[in-house]
């Protein structure tokens, strides 16, 4: 099988940065979770003055779920999470600055964002064919799907890593606005960089775990 084949030791060191990842940014949310601003806004106060204050006719819902803010660019609306939208926490309004970061970066057109918006589509139907095919050309040893499955894998990998500086740069949006405009006092901004780091290594993990991935179907398709 291509998940339990010789070059799954490849993907060891991935997984345990993975996990890894994960810990820290439980650790750092679960943390600065329990300690409120000095100011005791909520994340959705805070979204609301960093919108405003850039510009932004952007509307601002509460959705279920845990970690699952996200800005949608299509219909202009920031989703926070329950956790995120009424809490007063540091990792809070962290949060909701980070995904105002999105909102500005839509605004100013920033080029990454622009890109992953648009390869969204395609690489939502080629990261669920990539492996289908790509073992299809295995089982029945056929190079040319090898080769598709491999180029729809690789479209996958250039997502992840256009993604990083997508979420690096609103990280850093997010805890340069907090600064300028005092939402946060500087002990509560090293909170909120240390929860917003923590979850860009997830990121980092993601691209990582496809980029092994893609040296796999490579290494497994000269096999063949």
């Amino acid at each position: 099988m291509f998940f339990w084949d010789p070059t799954f030791i490849l993907l060891i060191p991935a997984i345990a940065f993975a996990l890894w990842a994960q810990s820290q940014i439980k650790k750092s949310y679960a943390g600065w979770s329990d300690i409120d601003t000095d100011r005791k806004i909520t994340g959705a106060d805070a979204a609301k003055i960093i919108l405003s204050a850039n510009g932004l006719d952007v509307k601002i819902e509460k959705i279920s779920g845990k970690l699952t803010d996200n800005y949608d660019p299509r219909s202009k609306i920031l989703h926070l999470s329950e956790g995120v939208y009424d809490s007063q926490s540091v990792a809070a309004v962290g949060i909701a600055a980070h995904e105002c970061g999105h909102a500005i970066q839509h605004a100013n057109k920033y080029a990454p964002l622009k890109i992953r918006n648009s390869i969204v589509p395609v690489v939502s139907i080629s990261s669920n064919l990539a492996f289908p095919i790509f073992f299809i050309g295995i089982i029945f040893s056929i190079p040319i799907i090898l080769k598709i499955g491999i180029w729809l894998f690789a479209g996958v990998v250039v997502f992840q890593l256009i993604t990083l500086p997508v979420e690096f740069d609103a990280s850093h949006r997010a805890l340069k606005t907090l600064d300028r405009m005092a939402i946060l006092s500087p002990e509560e901004l090293t909170g909120a960089k240390e929860v917003l780091t923590a979850a860009a290594l997830t990121y980092v993990a993601a691209a990582l775990m496809a980029i092994v991935n893609l040296l796999r179907m490579l290494l497994l398709s000269r096999r063949r």
